[in-house]
């Protein structure tokens, strides 16, 4: 008897889908939204905040108001997309309540930890070590963008969102959204010039 091929494994719902299963009365669903942008949505938070508690207060507010707001998504933009900016604005919402951080707390509890092993690296603890200096630089660079620099690269680079989607999010052009990233880039090329020169 020849073998037969196993069928691949079901693909993931897609946003749209779990939010009808949502509409259709699976609560489930909609926990499964949160957990796909749990690890994004807690960068930017951090890198918005800098410190893991903040970041973890204002992620969860951030849920909150979407599960009582989500009527008030209208699919214009992604599901991720109105996730993100949501949680963004629970984290600026989070920063002004608990007042302005001048900078991003050195000693705070690392984003990427569970995000991606790449970066920690076991078998070369040097490597290991260059790489949590670097994120520690790259925070501190971030902590002197303004804040309208530092969301727009935030949400780009660790909420992994496109240009357009960054637009959407935060109701600019696409123009102004290339423009505060170039900008951002130059400050923290700049910053991190000057922190690696002895």
């Amino acid at each position: 008897m020849a073998d037969v091929p196993a069928s691949p494994p079901p693909a993931d719902d897609s946003d749209g889908q779990l939010l009808a299963r949502f509409a259709a009365g699976d609560r489930s669903a909609l926990d499964e939204l949160f957990v796909r942008y749990r690890q994004p949505a807690f960068r930017v938070a951090y890198r918005l905040l800098g410190q893991e508690a903040d970041a973890l207060d204002a992620v969860q507010e951030g849920y909150v108001k979407a599960l009582v707001n989500l009527d008030s998504f209208q699919g214009r933009s992604s599901f991720k997309t109105w996730l993100m900016r949501v949680v963004s604005n629970a984290a600026f919402d989070l920063g002004r309540k608990r007042g302005r951080r001048t900078g991003i707390s050195l000693d705070a509890g690392d984003p990427d930890a569970d995000v991606d092993p790449g970066l920690t690296t076991w078998d070369d603890p040097a490597r290991g070590l260059g790489n949590a200096d670097l994120r520690r630089a790259l925070d501190a660079a971030l902590a002197t963008l303004p804040d309208a620099q530092r969301e727009t690269f935030v949400l780009h680079a660790d909420g992994e969102l496109s240009y357009k989607e960054i637009a959407d999010v935060l109701g600019i052009s696409i123009g102004t959204v290339m423009s505060r990233l170039f900008y951002a880039r130059q400050r923290l090329k700049l910053s991190l010039t000057e922190q690696a020169t002895p």
